[in-house]
């Protein structure tokens, strides 16, 4: 039994074919217990023998199987260390970057646009008084009009602006003619309205507000800009119109639409076969905006156009809900990688 049992510890590969060995021959049901029950049978002088036997057997088995077992292990760890083994000169490995959200991307490159117009961009607070959000604006205390912007109040002269036009108001009043030249602004940021998630609405969004105020501005300025924009931004073979509308703070008020981008305004399921898509409402200033910010009417006249990033982002990369930018899906977002930070 003893060159049997050398000879399959010696064949024994891995440590786990090694265990069998053991299992096999010094285990509970092992070659060994088979052998100690014979004992019963054997004379007195027999037994002590046999004993002596068993015991010799056991020894050199186990030397034979720890030598044999540290002779594997060390062949284990020479494998493993080979299968692991670090190449220093590899190039790490690149972690994950993160990108600058798509209305953001938007947000900038509309900023960039009318920089490089000379406009400047100009923030406000969030948080607003009635006063600038919607007096200034020509929308008195129960005007009808206030119905148009469902609004979250926090009290009843403080509320969440419901537009940016705010931020111009504000500029308007400290903004000095004779010494700062003619006022061109944009006023980008968040707006709050109490209006139901939907594919196309949302409470919170974005909105940049523009403002050109100087002598002898008219609605062809507007125009011209507003043209200049689309153009810049959605192709050079894009052409806007002009609907009459209303709006308080302009007089007159305009919708702007823009040529549809997948037909070239023959008519689309996308442009509901009008060939032209809206885009802004914009308008010459109100005289009566421009009085209560303390600017002669009758020497000073202006254009204001307002636009938000999510319809922009919409028609531009073709989303069909507006929900998806604020889901934080990266599905979604990783397909706008541009502005790697």
């Amino acid at each position: 039994m003893e060159a049997t049992a050398s000879t399959d510890l010696e064949a024994s590969q891995t440590l786990k074919a090694l265990d069998q060995v053991r299992i096999k021959y010094i285990g509970k049901k092992g070659h060994l217990t088979d052998v100690s029950k014979a004992m019963k049978a054997l004379s007195n002088e027999e037994r002590p023998l046999l004993g002596q036997a068993m015991n010799q057997f056991k020894d050199m088995f186990n030397q034979h199987f720890e030598k044999r077992k540290t002779e594997l292990e060390e062949q284990a760890l020479i494998e493993t260390l080979a299968a692991e083994k670090i190449d220093v000169t590899l190039p790490g490995r690149q972690a994950a970057r993160g990108s600058r959200h798509i209305i953001t991307q938007i947000m900038e490159e509309i900023e960039d646009l009318f920089i490089g117009m000379g406009y400047q961009v100009i923030e406000g607070p969030e948080v607003e008084t009635d006063s600038y959000n919607f007096e200034k604006m020509n929308l008195p205390k129960n005007h009808p009009a206030r119905d148009m912007q469902d609004t979250f109040y926090v009290d009843e002269e403080t509320l969440l602006r419901t537009h940016t036009s705010p931020v111009q108001a504000r500029t308007m009043e400290q903004h000095n003619f004779e010494k700062d030249g003619p006022l061109k602004m944009i006023s980008p940021g968040k707006v709050f309205r109490r209006d139901t998630d939907d594919a196309t609405h949302s409470h919170q969004f974005h909105q940049i507000e523009g403002l050109v105020v100087d002598e002898k501005i008219t609605l062809a300025d507007l125009k011209g800009t507003l043209l200049q924009f689309v153009q810049a931004l959605f192709g050079e073979e894009r052409d806007i119109r002009l609907r009459p509308s209303y709006f308080p703070f302009t007089e007159p008020s305009v919708e702007v639409d823009v040529s549809c981008f997948k037909c070239g305004g023959e008519g689309c399921s996308v442009c509901k076969q009008t060939g032209w898509i809206e885009i802004l409402g914009a308008g010459v200033v109100h005289p009566h905006v421009l009085e209560m910010s303390g600017i002669d009417p009758n020497k000073y006249s202006g254009f204001a156009f307002g636009l938000g990033q999510e319809r922009v982002a919409m028609l531009k990369y073709n989303v069909d809900d507006i929900r998806h930018f604020y889901q934080n899906d990266l599905r979604f977002l990783t397909q706008f990688k541009g502005g790697d930070y």
